[in-house]
């Protein structure tokens, strides 16, 4: 059986790797020209070779995160490209599987330095392999948040534009230009879209499915109504924007009335796992009957099950849709 050290020199490579291709420059615009047209100066020849370099790690990678995202486009999901823009990560999708990848290698490695040879490196590999992806997932929802809270605001400003007599691509610009991000970020894309020959109705729903937000996708959907019946934006979006600042007070109130219920969820779901870890990381050999022995396994799964229901039941009981 191979030691230890050459798992976590393994692991070690593959974190290497995925640093270096994130670190090499990408192919620059002037090195896509006929080679008799470049001119010479010192140092292109290691420069290819870098980028060249960049390519052949990548390209494996890249073939995983196109049949990740076809998978994901199947099933009505986001791809992984879409998932990095709501989260304003600026990372190819082969970057992406590169670090999972490189984080897998690495907690196998970890697992099996401190356990040795076992089903803990599976559930150290695995754990470790969706990190990167829990971390996307709280960057969007952060992002959400701070969409949501600028979004009044935002109409406010918007409104105001269009009864000063802009139009509506006139009053989207200036919008950007006096908000701040995320709303200023996805505001100027989409006047960037439709600079370059996007209809402004294909550019809103490209924006509707960045956020993921429901208020804007209302929005949105009030904007194409009226660009094809006609009306008061402005009066609409004044409109909108009430009902959104009420919606905004009534999930703060509900948020602060629930919020021991939720923390009492939390410490109940998450203190039997973190005092199992604790006990199994400082003594393997006091927590390893609940995993050998029959009766442990067995009052293992009574305890999932138990803390899973109890989960359920706090969640159903603080959720409300608003």
């Amino acid at each position: 059986m191979p030691s230890p050290l050459v798992y976590a020199a393994l692991a070690s490579m593959g974190v290497f790797l995925a640093c270096m291709a994130l670190a090499l420059p990408a192919r620059s615009t002037d090195e896509t020209e006929a080679p008799d047209k470049r001119p010479s100066r010192p140092g292109r020849t290691a420069r290819v070779e870098a980028t060249t370099l960049r390519e052949r790690i990548n390209q494996p990678f890249q073939a995983i995160a196109d049949q990740s995202s076809y998978r994901r486009r199947l099933n009505g999901g986001l791809t992984l490209a879409e998932h990095l823009a709501r989260a304003n990560l600026k990372l190819r999708s082969s970057e992406f599987v590169m670090l999972q990848v490189a984080f897998l290698l690495l907690g196998a490695a970890l697992a099996l330095m401190r356990f040795g040879l076992g089903p803990q490196v599976v559930f150290g590999a695995v754990g470790a392999y969706l990190l990167p992806m829990r971390y996307i997932r709280h960057r969007q929802r952060q992002r959400h948040k701070a969409f949501s809270r600028q979004l009044p605001d935002t109409l406010s400003l918007l409104s105001n534009a269009l009864k000063a007599g802009f139009s509506l691509p006139q009053a989207l610009e200036s919008v950007s230009r006096n908000t701040s991000p995320p709303i200023s970020e996805e505001l100027g894309r989409v006047i960037r879209e439709t600079n370059l020959g996007t209809p402004l109705e294909t550019a809103l729903n490209n924006l509707v499915r960045r956020i993921g937000s429901e208020d804007l996708d209302l929005i949105v959907t009030a904007i194409v109504i009226q660009s094809a019946v006609g009306g008061n934006l402005a009066r609409v979006l004044d409109s909108i924007s009430h009902t959104i600042r009420q919606r905004i007070q009534v999930k703060g109130q509900i948020s602060a009335l629930t919020a021991q219920a939720r923390a009492s969820g939390w410490v109940i779901t998450l203190l039997p796992f973190v005092v199992a870890g604790i006990l199994y990381l400082i003594t393997p050999a006091y927590f390893r009957p609940m995993f050998s022995e029959r009766a442990g396994q067995a009052m293992l799964v009574l305890v999932l099950i138990s803390i899973g229901i109890g989960n359920l039941f706090i969640r159903r009981i603080v959720n409300f849709r608003v």
